[in-house]
């Protein structure tokens, strides 16, 4: 997995699951606890999320909104948005394409 951006946006690449969640939450949080406005994560990259990763995009959703911030995912594979759709996440979170 690999993270780049700063502050406002991220962009999101390989797999995030159980193997890669940690070091995500870390660069996430930082970005979230770091930055105003809306953290944009750019997923396009992401070939891959397990029940964890997932987990570390609700986190950073949470955590975003106590900061007063708003988590905006953006351009999400086919594949993740099936995910989201499935469990009705796509009514919670922000995704733009």
């Amino acid at each position: 997995m690999r993270i780049t951006g700063d502050a406002a946006a991220l962009v999101v690449g390989g797999r995030l699951d159980v193997h890669s969640a940690a070091d995500a939450r870390v660069a996430l949080h930082h970005a979230v606890d770091s930055g105003e406005g809306d953290l944009v994560l750019d997923i396009a990259g992401l070939n891959a999320w397990d029940a964890t990763g997932l987990g570390v995009i609700m986190g950073v959703h949470r955590r975003a909104g106590r900061a007063g911030r708003r988590l905006v995912l953006r351009d999400v594979p086919p594949r993740m948005w099936r995910v989201l759709v499935a469990a009705r996440l796509h009514r919670v979170l922000t995704i733009a394409s």
